[in-house]
């Protein structure tokens, strides 16, 4: 489905926070419960990875970290929400890739991502899966790629709704490829694959963490996954780039952020104990069974990385005339 109209503002971060970690807690934070507010309904990903980190930083720093589900109006709720805060470290986000995206899309942005939030720590990436259904006739990456291209507008891909990550994935794909499918938005991605597995949908490019199940129930079939390494529960499954088309990569990020304005020695606290939890045996064994990876980072790297995702999304969202009101 495309929907003309653009957003093409850039996306900059002004980063005033320090390269170096603190270990030690700034004096007097945290004494209250922190927030970590989730921008999606309970029981996602993103959620999971919320509550995850936040076990582990109550566990660190014998604080109170607790995570608030704000969903609505693609992740747009929870972002204001956070952007609105208090800049005094008790209000964070869980920010991921709509981020990158929603300046682009939503033309009545009530927040602006540049001035009202701030990087804190990358978390952790989950790579794009594309999967299909069981009784396509394509085998591999190629053989898909070739098969659209002879079935011109007879491919069907779905996602969890116009201007998501999982969209734009196939977007991008196309681009790519030069090849025409037809987007099937659904209101969440589960019900996207409930028809995959059925067959109303040949096609989508979904996250790890909601394909790997499937996957392994032997109900749909992985053809390749972003991403520069093949994942450890698929080994089977190539990388976009050894299948063919080193230029897609389209991951699901998680990360940390602060209102603008937080102390940085809030921020570089912050920081250090997510530097320490992603080193952790324990946390990295449970991010793999979520399909993801932990990403080391500073906030600056972490604004260097939003910085390049928002130039890559607004590039295709530009190109597929994807707008939102």
């Amino acid at each position: 489905m495309k929907i003309a109209h653009i957003l093409t503002a850039s996306l900059p971060f002004v980063l005033a926070v320090p390269t170096s970690a603190q270990t030690h807690a700034p004096d007097g934070y945290p004494s209250k419960p922190v927030t970590i507010v989730v921008p999606f309904a309970p029981g996602g990903g993103s959620d999971a990875m919320a509550r995850l980190l936040a076990a582990r930083l109550t566990e660190r720093t014998k604080a109170s970290f607790v995570v608030e589900n704000r969903a609505g109006a693609g992740t747009n709720i929870g972002n204001e929400y956070v952007s609105r805060a208090a800049a005094d470290g008790y209000k964070l986000l869980l920010g991921q890739v709509t981020l990158s995206i929603n300046p682009f899309i939503y033309k009545n942005l009530r927040y602006d991502v540049q001035k009202d939030l701030q990087p804190v720590a990358h978390f952790a990436n989950s790579p794009t899966v594309l999967v299909v259904n069981n009784t396509l006739p394509p085998k591999t990456l190629s053989e898909f790629v070739t098969y659209a291209k002879l079935n011109v507008g007879k491919v069907n891909y779905g996602s969890g709704g116009a201007g998501t990550s999982v969209h734009l994935a196939g977007e991008l794909f196309e681009s790519l490829t030069d090849t025409f499918m037809i987007h099937v938005p659904y209101r969440g991605s589960a019900p996207a694959v409930v028809d995959l597995i059925g067959g109303q949908i040949q096609a989508i490019f979904d996250t790890a963490p909601s394909a790997l199940p499937h996957v392994a129930g032997g109900r749909v079939r992985p053809l390749a996954v972003s991403g520069d390494k093949r994942l450890v529960d698929l080994p089977q499954v190539p990388t976009f780039a050894e299948a063919g088309l080193p230029a897609f990569d389209a991951p699901a990020w998680y990360g940390l952020m602060a209102p603008a304005k937080t102390p940085a020695a809030i921020v570089g606290y912050l920081n250090a104990q997510v530097q320490e939890i992603i080193k952790e045996s324990t946390t990295q064994q449970r991010l793999r069974q979520m399909g993801a990876v932990a990403v080391p980072s500073t906030p600056e790297s972490f604004g260097t990385f939003i910085r390049a995702e928002s130039d890559r999304w607004r590039g295709v969202v530009r190109k597929a005339n994807v707008s939102l009101d």
